[in-house]
């Protein structure tokens, strides 16, 4: 997707500055918390203060690192027809990814689990609108999480030849699937660096503070250039201050500490400045989605990202319980904030529910429609002596219609979006088809779309490394863990 217009932003240029400089004050004056013994190392060896784990930093050392990030890259997918470009005015989106649980009309909410698993992968590969994984599009919990990273993995690679998503969880699991993906990608690990092929989201510890198993994956991916996204967690009233521009300043300056962290580690290694401030029911502290407030954010950060010429990443969520009229008008309005806001990849761009604890495949489908809905609408708008229909209009001359005319047949086929799951016919004709709602009429379309399904046409030999790789590590016990 191409967005072919200015994004919106909600606050002057001036007030962009003042947070800006109230986000370097942060960094300055209170700092963040780096707990790994490596980052606070190289955070000293860079000039910073480094108290504990505290570290402040000088508002010029972060501007010099974050100015070394690039503004425009390509993530290789397996199949070079899927890859996708990060920055400029490119709009790319992922399904839900990491929800506990899923979802369908068909077997109702239920824990994640591989088959589950498998078959939202079918679904995201097949669905236009999905363009990149945007990592498990639900959690495959009865797989251990020592292993899960290596079925997982290679579920994904072997079922879809789009990019995919590690979790950086810890240094080694970095690791394997880069190993991974650069088996199924069939280059050599020189070419993979050159190549960024691999993406991962590092959340902060919001407030100000950066755990372990994300620093790790900083340091892993940032060094063989691969792209990271820091995303603070900032939740307006619960992990951050309660006011929109107060949230946006804590974001900020998390995001500017991770992405200069990453630029700390390898020079012009691809990054994005991951937006995700929402505010929370104050009577429960649940997170909330599609509000105003979620709105503005999105929209500043997009304005925030913009000022350090970074990509943006933002995300379609709802708060939603069932694929209800809340859903529906929550996504649109989260997408509404993510598009005009500037963002260049949407995470949780299908399938979101509940505020993230679900994965519904039949609001993956609606998602689609709404997908590809804001694809055609940021297309430009035909302008050319021939699109003003001049010849149509005196071919119909006064009293007739256009339906048969010369000027809309050429164009039948193309002009219009026809949606899978919007019914367009009359009361009459709805109601004598047995009166579909959009849900229902989603759960026909899953098994329809789930059989369309075509896995890619990996070789024998790559399948043999890949499987190699995988059943070794698999045998050697995968990751260590607590459980």
């Amino acid at each position: 997707m191409k967005r072919r217009f200015d994004p919106v932003g909600v606050v002057s240029d001036d007030e962009v500055e003042h947070i800006h400089n109230a986000s370097l004050e942060v960094l300055s004056d209170i700092g963040m918390e780096f707990l790994h013994p490596k980052a606070l190392s190289m955070w000293a060896d860079a000039g910073a203060k480094v108290d504990d784990t505290r570290v402040r930093i000088d508002p010029e050392l972060i501007c010099e690192l974050v100015a070394h990030s690039p503004a425009e890259f390509t993530l290789h997918a397996p199949d070079p027809a899927r890859n996708v470009v990060i920055g400029g005015n490119n709009v790319v989106f992922a399904a839900v990814a990491s929800p506990p649980n899923s979802s369908d009309v068909a077997g109702g909410r239920r824990t994640g689990n591989r088959e589950d698993f498998r078959r939202l992968v079918m679904l995201s590969d097949v669905i236009n609108a999905v363009h990149t994984h945007g990592g498990y599009p639900v959690e495959p919990t009865d797989i251990h999480s020592s292993i899960r990273h290596l079925e997982a993995t290679r579920d994904l690679l072997t079922l879809s030849n789009k990019a995919v998503k590690c979790y950086s969880l810890g240094a080694q699991r970095n690791r394997d699937v880069l190993e991974m993906v650069r088996i199924v990608r069939g280059v050599t690990d020189d070419e993979l660096d050159t190549q960024t092929s691999l993406q991962t989201i590092i959340n902060t510890s919001s407030p100000l503070r950066l755990d372990t198993p994300m620093l790790e994956g900083i340091m892993e991916l940032s060094s063989r250039n691969q792209l990271v996204t820091i995303t603070p967690f900032t939740l307006a009233g619960a992990m951050a201050p309660v006011t929109v521009a107060g949230a946006v300043v804590q974001q900020n300056a998390e995001a500017l500490a991770g992405i200069a962290f990453a630029q700390l580690v390898r020079l012009g290694a691809p990054v994005m400045y991951g937006g995700f401030t929402s505010n929370v029911d104050m009577r429960s502290g649940a997170p909330a989605f599609g509000t105003p407030e979620y709105m503005q954010a999105a929209m500043l950060g997009g304005q925030m990202a913009r000022r350090y010429n970074l990509p943006y990443r933002s995300s379609n969520a709802c708060a939603a319980n069932t694929v209800d009229a809340q859903a529906a008008w929550e996504s649109a309005f989260s997408l509404w904030g993510a598009v005009m806001g500037g963002a260049n990849f949407v995470l949780h761009g299908l399938g979101w529910m509940e505020g993230g604890l679900c994965a519904s495949y039949e609001k993956m489908v609606i998602d689609a429609d709404l997908v590809n809905t804001v694809s055609l609408w940021m297309q430009p708008v035909e302008t050319g002596a021939d699109a003003f229909g001049l010849d149509a209009i005196a071919e119909v001359g006064p009293g007739g219609h256009f339906f048969g005319a010369a000027h809309t047949q050429a164009r039948y086929r193309d002009a219009f979006f026809e949606p899978m799951v919007s019914d367009w016919r009359n009361f009459e004709s709805w109601e004598e088809a047995g009166s579909p709602t959009a849900r229902e009429k989603a759960a026909e379309l899953v098994p329809q779309l789930l059989d369309q399904h075509e896995p890619p046409d990996l070789s024998d030999d790559v399948m043999a490394e890949l499987n190699d790789f995988t059943e070794r590590r698999i045998a050697e016990g995968g990751v260590e863990t607590d459980f």
